[in-house]
């Protein structure tokens, strides 16, 4: 027996119209498999969203974060890069579009975080100063350009100091002429760089008191000075004493936070 033409027609419209047809049916059905940790999923409805609607800030919002959800710090492989490339790309729409001031400022932060990740110093701190630019008030992104600053300052010291055999608890002397000219170099490439992570870890102990990952890396950031004072045994002694002070503020706060965690319970 033959189905009639205009039944079958009906059959499909209507199985046509029981599937999202708009950005956001794909986005709300995006929301939904995330929500549920199906990530996959969520990501071909984000991909949708966005292909129907380019202009649509939430989908583009939500598909960088599917894409960083499934990222892996550390992981050097080409599909976990691709993930990366692809949260910074749908983060930079969202700059890109007219959103609101907390979307730009959690993009920014967003892409930062990823190029920390992949050791793109530079560029993670371009975005974390946007980020900071954009919201002032946020100890956040003062806290990650400190680290950024530090990394960047540590590393090449170790390496130079390990290349002249130093031990761990030995200050570079200016009288030893290799050790002069390394701190010499060392000196005018990082020193900026260690004020500038000196003063944006204050800032985010500033707005945020408590702060105590804050301390503990702006102690270390005067560790890192004091190994430039070669020719100053006064001034370095003053900022390994100011790192201590550090170092019993940072104790003191992480005492604190866990009293008050204990009366809260």
């Amino acid at each position: 027996m033959k189905v009639p033409l205009i039944v079958v027609s009906v059959l499909l419209i209507a199985s046509v119209s029981a599937f999202p047809q708009t950005s956001d049916d794909e986005l709300k059905l995006g929301v939904a498999a995330y929500k549920n940790a199906q990530y996959e999923q969520a990501m071909q409805h984000f991909e949708k969203a966005v292909e129907l609607d380019s202009g649509n800030i939430n989908a583009h919002m939500y598909l960088a974060t599917t894409y960083v959800s499934q990222y892996i710090p550390g992981v050097d492989t080409d599909d976990n890069k691709s993930l990366a490339e692809r949260g910074i790309l749908q983060y930079q729409k969202v700059l890109d579009l007219s959103a609101k001031n907390d979307q730009k400022v959690n993009s920014a932060k967003g892409i930062a975080y990823l190029h920390l990740n992949m050791k793109n110093w530079d560029e993670s701190r371009k975005y974390y100063q946007m980020a900071s630019d954009l919201d002032p008030n946020d100890p956040q992104s003062y806290y990650s350009m400190g680290v950024i600053d530090w990394t960047q300052c540590y590393q090449p010291r170790m390496e130079e100091r390990a290349r002249l055999g130093m031990q761990p608890d030995a200050h570079m002397n200016s009288k030893n002429p290799e050790q002069k000219k390394v701190c010499d170099e060392l000196r005018a490439k990082n020193w900026s760089v260690i004020e500038d992570g000196i003063s944006n870890l204050d800032k985010a102990i500033q707005l945020r008191p408590d702060y105590d990952d804050a301390m503990a890396y702006i102690n270390l950031m005067y560790r890192e000075r004091a190994d430039l004072e070669c020719a100053d045994t006064a001034a370095r002694n003053r900022d390994l004493k100011t790192a201590d002070d550090w170092v019993d503020k940072t104790l003191a706060t992480k005492r604190a936070k866990a009293e008050r965690e204990r009366v809260a319970k």
